[in-house]
């Protein structure tokens, strides 16, 4: 479980570590900023195209082998991150980066659920949401660290030594699964059209949001919506040739699990809801109540403290409770949390910020381990690579929607009046939507 552990905060890190450093890469390279994005899109893009192949990798020659390969890739790419020469390279050996990450998320649940006994597992998963639901919001806070005695190569400098650690550890500890190596490969084509499909539509929402949040420089609507529309294109066609595979790569078959359809239906809104909120808090404390970064940064802190405190306790209630009664309750909680910031005065005292963040951590807290234990449990042993890549889709696309809806909010409502107040309250309407998709599998059971 450390290698695990400490293989997931690694790249979770890492998707939200350089958001603080891209003015002095700009500066650096003399690049122009809307340039300099391509760092962090790069890596993005990297995994969320590859996860899923990734994961079917895993299921073919054990989830072991994917995962330490996935590693070794990732630590590389930091070396070659540290020595670019280019902002072109650079973004290379992040999209490089992306896919060592794209392999350690990939098989992450499935090397989990062939660590712990089943009667623990939500134990194990549980874990797992602290160190994901902490390392999401840590990254900006471990950069200002490293920035404010280092340059910005000291980002990837120190991913080095942790990734050769991290190796000697998971080379000893980690499980290992019987490779399947007469399953069905892993078709060029199909890989493709995964890249394409999830590149087109991640694409064309970046650009939406750069065009109607003035988030980034360029990009039109009609550039962002012909993207997405190839992308959907690009998807029909691919699901549609997915349908008549016996263990395809896009996991049709998992998706016709009601109960893990829902539970995919629960994380996206509730990934979009988080999100929502931890992009408009910032603009809320800093514009909109004139706060310090410092204290800024400390009361954030506590929606991760909930997570932390609440995690462990909804594993052990696992076994006494159903999961889709625990994650309709916990993302109710988080709907009510994401109200009550929705609603404060414009100057509110600091514990008035802390009570509510602590209730939507909690409430968060409550949903992550029960719905990532139904996703992992409700697939068959032999897809659990494919039920792990799919949390890692969830939660990253509901990210990137988060993110549109956010870029669109403040377009029409600014980022000083009341726009992070109008993002919390629609933050509120999807974690009460993920409630719904949660409790709508108690009676798919």
């Amino acid at each position: 479980m450390a290698a695990i552990l400490l293989g997931i905060a690694l790249t979770v890190l890492d998707s939200t570590l350089l958001n603080l450093a891209l003015p002095d890469i700009t500066r650096h390279f003399g690049a122009e900023a809307h340039s300099a994005v391509w760092v962090v899109n790069a890596y993005q893009l990297a995994t969320l195209g590859l996860l899923l192949p990734c994961a079917k990798l895993g299921e073919r020659v054990g989830y072991r082998r994917v995962y330490l390969v996935g590693l070794a890739v990732f630590t590389v790419a930091s070396l070659g991150c540290v020595l670019a020469p280019s902002l072109g390279l650079l973004a290379a050996a992040r999209a490089v980066q992306g896919l060592g990450s794209a392999g350690m998320m990939a098989v992450n649940a499935a090397l989990v659920r062939l660590t712990y006994p089943t009667a623990v597992l939500g134990r194990g998963l549980a874990l797992n949401s602290v160190v994901v639901a902490t390392s999401s919001v840590a990254g900006p806070s471990v950069a200002a660290l490293v920035l404010s005695v280092a340059s910005w190569p000291w980002l990837f400098l120190i991913q080095i030594p942790l990734g050769a650690a991290l190796m000697w550890i998971g080379r000893r500890a980690l499980p290992s699964s019987p490779p399947r190596l007469g399953g069905p490969p892993l078709r060029p084509t199909e890989v493709a059209l995964n890249i394409a499909m999830f590149s087109l539509v991640f694409l064309g929402a970046d650009a939406f949001g750069a065009r109607h949040g003035g988030v980034a420089e360029g990009g039109t609507l009609a550039a962002a919506l012909g993207l997405m529309a190839a992308g959907a294109l690009v998807g029909w066609i691919y699901v549609r040739g997915q349908l008549r595979q016996p263990a395809p790569l896009f996991p049709v078959d998992l998706l016709r699990i009601p109960v893990f359809a829902l539970s995919m239906c629960t994380s996206v809104t509730a990934f979009a809801a988080q999100t929502l909120a931890f992009i408009a808090l910032p603009f809320l404390l800093l514009q909109g109540q004139g706060r310090s970064h410092l204290a800024a940064g400390l009361i954030i802190t506590a929606w991760p403290a909930g997570v932390v405190v609440m995690a462990p306790v909804a594993g052990r209630l696992l076994s006494h409770y159903a999961a889709g009664m625990l994650g309709g309750i916990g993302q109710g909680v988080l709907a009510v949390g994401l109200l009550w910031l929705a609603l404060l005065p414009a100057h509110p005292a600091d514990w008035q910020m802390i009570v509510p963040l602590l209730v939507c951590g909690a409430g968060f807290g409550l949903f992550q381990s029960p719905n990532n234990h139904t996703i992992v449990t409700s697939a068959p042993l032999q897809r659990a690579g494919a039920a792990s890549g799919m949390l890692g889709t969830a939660r990253l696309t509901g990210q990137t929607g988060g993110a549109v809806i956010l870029g669109l909010i403040f377009s029409v409502a600014g980022v000083q009046g009341g726009g992070p107040a109008i993002a919390l309250g629609l933050a509120a309407a999807l974690a009460a939507a993920s409630a719904s998709f949660s409790f709508l599998r108690l009676r798919a059971v």
